[in-house]
């Protein structure tokens, strides 16, 4: 015996309709998302990044990694370098290739980012520059995942990550922002982290400070977009760096290069970038499709093995060290 409950016949081409329209809309909704898709990751932003921004960009963190390949790429669309980071050789070895490689002009400003003095100096660096482009790229991590309390020297480790990965982003807007928004244009984009996108347990210092520079940049990009200028905020997951201590690239860890041409072509298209099609589609599954307490739950984990693996490492070479002492 079947129990089934009929419909009326008058409730039939509404709820068709219903149907119709809820069908009709996801199918346009999925268009749309392929046709945007195409927009940013195939055709790109064509050449909006360009020397008509302004004669000059600005990198920091310029000579290792990804600020590296920024500072080439930009070079390579014919933008003259000003390269800021801590090292004066380093840096004078970054604008000598660079010169020979792309026949532009570079200028060097060695500085550490970690002290708060430092900013009369790039201003008086920067003064009467025209910069169409300013990369906030320096930044520092952890030397390995550790515990909030169980981080060596956690005062100074405070400020120097809060000086290096916020205050700078801050600091280095208020001397370039004005004059763009002076001449209605110019680009400035502010290398956050995927570990901005969610707590990450273990780097809990690192990832509040990345979620601040996104935050920051799409609160900027509001406020003056309607003047011209584009602040984009830029998540990318493990790129082949010093940082990440990867060396071997793969599709989801591309080299600096590969994920610098990547990102660029993404600026004017999206505020919020992960910069990279296969980042794109891990930071829409980790933000969309999985529920956040299950990311930190796993990144936690990851985390706690990597650091049992750190410090057992360090203990051998403590201990092979002691015995060679003896």
């Amino acid at each position: 015996m079947s129990c089934s409950v009929a419909l009326p016949e008058t409730l039939h081409a509404p709820l068709l309709c219903v149907g119709a329209c809820t069908v009709g809309g996801l199918v346009l909704w999925l268009l749309w998302r392929l046709l945007s898709g195409f927009r940013i990751w195939v055709l790109g932003n064509g050449r909006l990044l360009s020397p008509e921004l302004g004669r000059w960009a600005v990198v920091t963190g310029a000579t290792d990694g990804i600020g590296k390949s920024y500072a080439e790429e930009l070079a390579r669309r014919g933008f003259a370098l000003m390269l800021i980071s801590r090292s004066q050789d380093k840096l004078d070895d970054v604008a000598k290739s660079i010169e020979e490689q792309y026949n532009v002009e570079t200028r060097t400003i060695a500085v550490d980012f970690g002290k708060s003095d430092i900013y009369p100096k790039i201003e008086a660096g920067l003064t009467g520059l025209e910069i169409g482009v300013l990369v906030n790229n320096v930044g520092v991590s952890y030397p390995y995942p550790e515990y909030y309390l169980h981080v060596p020297d956690l005062d100074n480790f405070i400020t120097n990550m809060i000086n290096v990965n916020i205050t700078s982003v801050c600091q280095m807007t208020r001397l370039v922002l004005p004059r763009m928004v002076n001449r209605s244009k110019g680009v400035i984009l502010n290398i956050s982290s995927a570990s901005g996108m969610y707590p990450v347990p273990l780097l809990t210092v690192y990832s509040s400070t990345k979620a601040f520079v996104d935050f920051f940049s799409r609160g900027l990009h509001e406020e003056y977009r309607r003047q011209g200028i584009i602040v984009q905020s830029v998540l990318p997951f493990f790129v082949v760096t010093k940082m990440t201590r990867i060396k071997k690239p793969t599709l989801d860890k591309p080299t600096p290069e590969r994920y610098v041409q990547a990102e660029l072509t993404t600026v004017g298209l999206q505020d919020q970038t992960n910069g990279y099609f296969p980042h794109a589609v891990m930071g829409w599954f980790t933000t969309k499709l999985v529920p956040s307490f299950l990311v930190m739950f796993f990144a936690a984990r990851m985390n706690r093995l990597q650091r049992t693996g750190y410090l057992q490492r360090r203990k051998q070479r403590e201990l092979k060290n002691g015995l060679k002492t003896d």
